[in-house]
């Protein structure tokens, strides 16, 4: 009998269940819970620090109105990213972190990797030769650890050019077209929704290790597994994580 593949879990987010999405709470929680990939996004502030948010406006997040590219990152950080629709009170106090202070959870942390996602917003306001830069200088202390990814392709290809780190590209499309440019690129990560890969065919191979993100159940990352997934990312990091070292375990 084969045996089975093992698969990866990556906390979207941190522990975005649980915590606030994007905030050093839910990164250490992730990690607390035994998680050894983390994946965050991030934005430039209006002075061009690396925060770690995934919508530029920031009324989702944190309540506030106005958006990451219009303040300093002085301000950002004062900023409460509690997500009070869904937590209330319970994490008042937790502020948006740079990437910087979010990379620092890597410290003494060797056997973790870091996903850093490079918002499309971000570039399409300042610029990728302003926002590339700023993120890989951000992040160079631990850049053996960081993996820079995005849906944007010229991002991720300028990110190997001019710093060397490792890439992954997110998938727009999952088609034959798309196919080639992943052959031409040749990132180290791909990533996709689940909802565009389809229900069967195995994943293209190559170079790349799959990293598939919105799954939530043990059957599901089983069924990606079986297909040819490395990774299953998902933000319920404690129920996935328990689920997935059971059947680690059962099969030992």
């Amino acid at each position: 009998m084969k045996p089975a593949r093992i698969v990866h879990l990556v906390a979207h987010r941190g522990n975005a269940r649980e915590y606030p999405e994007n905030t050093l709470p839910a990164l250490q929680s992730a990690l607390d819970l035994g998680a050894r990939f983390l994946e965050i996004d991030t934005h430039l502030s209006s002075d061009g620090v690396p925060v770690v948010i995934h919508d530029a406006d920031l009324a989702r997040t944190t309540g506030a109105t106005g958006n990451v590219f219009d303040k300093p990152v002085a301000e950002l950080v004062n900023i409460e990213a509690a997500e009070r629709q869904r937590f209330g009170t319970q994490y008042a106090g937790t502020c948006i972190p740079t990437l910087a202070d979010a990379a620092r959870l890597l410290d003494e942390r060797p056997e973790v990797t870091l996903f850093v996602e490079v918002k499309r917003a971000s570039l399409a306001h300042f610029g990728h030769d302003q926002v590339v830069p700023q993120i890989l200088e951000a992040v160079r202390p631990w850049r053996s650890q960081v993996v820079i990814i995005s849906f944007d392709l010229p991002a991720v290809f300028r990110a190997r050019q001019i710093g060397g780190f490792r890439i992954g590209w997110v998938l727009p499309q999952y088609d034959s077209h798309t196919r080639l440019k992943c052959e031409a690129l040749q990132p180290e990560f791909l990533f996709c929704d689940e909802e565009k890969i389809g229900a069967v065919e195995p994943l293209w191979r190559g170079t790349w290790r799959w990293v598939i993100y919105e799954v939530t159940t043990i059957e599901q990352a089983l069924s990606l597994a079986a297909r040819g997934a490395d990774f299953v990312e998902t933000m319920a990091v404690r129920d996935l994580g328990i689920a997935m070292r059971a059947r680690t375990s059962a099969i030992a």
